[in-house]
């Protein structure tokens, strides 16, 4: 009789109602085709998406596409083969992954939003590609029908059935190709808003941390004539997307720099995302650079943006860029000179318009002839460099800028603003400031913790100020008939290497062998605590506990 003839789709109902309830593509996709699949009258099921063309190097239609653009992507299949029942038919990866918008059954469809209904194959019609395949398992019936959303083709659904399809069938295929595409829209707009939503949360995350760090190394507060032509090359170059490698020792304030060039520029009203790259382990620099999706590797619970992509349409600022390993830039480099990158786990290809800012205190030029970092990349960072000076060379500045910083750390430290004497001026300026700024402020905090009286006291380091050296007298004077002669013979590099050692190690000595931290050696340096750990490291220092 023609009514055992099992239905195309069985319980369509329960398809319309589930669908309408996924909030996820690849769930939606899923719940169809699997659900559509499980009728024993159907042999193939497959949904295919327009999307951004890719693949094309290997796509087995690239001679029939007119416009590698844009193609239609398999995104999901199911069945059963009579012929060989092991065949998985789940997969998205055959020779019919992409179809060319326009070309055979499938692309017509999705080039006219017209369907495809064959209620009887009978007589092995032209368009099928494999019609010994379509005999050998029993195809009767071909439904193809185009996924339409508020008048736009998103894609092409097409069922192919053991059994002729009648009217019926066809009426509940289309209106589950129509309930389909409104649920794929939705979803997608779930996606969007939801991947827009943690980007947001992140941004804040980087805004709150922006504002906790915001004036750890000070203001540029000065009007020396080394801090005016920072200034000028900032106002140069702020207004334009060139690349900018700012350098200078540690603690000159180069995240300041690279914060005044964001704000002067037309990407401010987007964010500033910083990056130390020398914080970050090896094998995590794919995942922090260009993100992962769930599951490409142990750990990967979720999908996670990464700083390119959450930095796009505003500015990446790569601080510490000279401690990347050097095997890994190229993959840096690729992304600098493209725009485009992939998710760890992922196949897309995804642009991005970054605007980067680089950081070192290393001497990169140097690094390249070495062949310790590439050359092509320093080239490609260094479009206009930007080197700061260090504090010893713009003492003038030191009265403006401890008056600047006093004032903040009176706020911070809920305490009125102390007096800066003469001769405190006098004594700062005769301290030569290794740790420039940032030890500048660390000295200054310690000094108002521990004032008393309303008075200022410095601890600074001895043997670094000019009037701690004995003169030839003994009377401290300061002329410079009777200062000794200090020694102007060049170090070679390995004198100044084992100096950084040894004047390393006495840090860690007095630490006992604390890092970071208040207290720490980072501290005592005037280093950061993450280029002190690479500094340890490169120098082969161990640290004993």
């Amino acid at each position: 009789m023609l009514n055992d003839k099992p239905p195309l789709i069985e319980q369509p109902k329960t398809l319309l109602l589930e669908m309408a309830q996924r909030l996820q593509v690849n769930d939606a996709l899923k719940l169809i085709v699997d659900h559509i699949a499980a009728s024993p009258a159907v042999a193939l099921v497959r949904i295919w998406l327009i999307r951004p063309g890719a693949g094309c190097e290997t796509c087995p239609l690239r001679q029939e596409c007119p416009d590698q653009t844009r193609c239609l992507h398999l995104a999901a299949s199911g069945g059963a083969s009579l012929v060989d029942p092991q065949r998985d038919l789940s997969r998205t990866d055959g020779a019919f992954r992409r179809f060319p918008i326009g070309v055979r059954k499938v692309g017509r469809i999705a080039a006219t939003g017209e369907p495809l209904e064959v209620g009887n194959l009978a007589g092995k019609p032209d368009w099928l590609v494999h019609p010994d395949w379509a005999e050998a398992e029993g195809i009767r019936g071909f439904g193809g029908q185009p996924l339409v959303y508020r008048g736009k083709v998103l894609g092409v659904l097409a069922v192919f059935s053991r059994s002729t399809i009648n009217d019926d069938d066809l009426d509940w295929l289309r209106t589950i190709a129509n309930h389909a595409a409104a649920s794929l829209a939705n979803a997608s707009a779930w996606e969007e808003i939801e991947s827009l939503r943690r980007r947001l949360e992140m941004e804040n995350d980087y805004l709150q941390e922006e504002v906790r760090t915001r004036n750890a190394f000070g203001d540029m507060v000065g009007q020396s004539a080394a801090l005016r032509k920072v200034a000028e090359q900032i106002e140069l170059v702020a207004p334009t997307d060139s690349t900018v490698l700012v350098t200078g020792q540690s603690g000159t304030g180069k995240e300041l720099v690279a914060r005044e060039i964001h704000r002067r520029s037309t990407r401010n009203d987007r964010p500033l995302i910083k990056v130390n790259c020398a914080a970050i382990p090896r094998e995590l620099y794919d995942s922090e650079f260009f993100g992962h999706t769930k599951g490409s590797f142990t750990g990967a619970v979720r999908d996670r943006i990464g700083r390119f992509e959450l930095a796009d349409g505003g500015t990446l600022f790569l601080d510490e860029i000279g401690e990347i390993p050097l095997d890994l830039q190229s993959k840096l480099l690729r992304v600098l000179q493209e725009s485009e990158l992939e998710r760890v786990g992922e196949e897309r290809t995804r642009r991005v318009n970054v605007r980067i800012i680089a950081a070192t205190n290393r001497d990169l030029k140097a690094e390249s002839d070495a062949g310790r970092f590439r050359a092509d990349l320093y080239y490609r960072l260094s479009v206009f460099p930007i080197e700061l000076p260090p504090l010893c060379q713009r003492k003038e500045d030191i009265p403006l800028l401890a008056e600047h910083l006093l004032t903040q750390l009176a706020r911070k430290l809920g305490r009125p603003t102390l007096r800066l004497t003469k001769a405190n001026v006098h004594e700062l300026q005769r301290y030569d400031w290794p740790g420039n700024v940032r030890e500048f402020q660390h000295v200054l905090e310690r000094a108002m913790i521990t004032s008393r009286a309303g008075r200022l006291r410095f601890q600074l380091a001895p043997g670094r100020s000019a009037n701690d050296r004995p003169s030839a007298s003994g009377s401290g004077a300061t002329d410079d008939a009777t200062e000794p002669v200090e020694d102007e013979r060049v170090m070679t590099v390995a004198e100044l290497r084992e100096l950084e050692t040894n004047n390393i190690r006495r840090a860690l000595s007095q630490t006992k062998g604390k890092v970071s931290g208040a207290g720490g050696a980072a501290e005592l340096l005037g280093m950061k605590p993450t280029t002190l750990a690479s500094r340890i490291k490169s120098l082969g220092i161990e640290l004993r506990r």
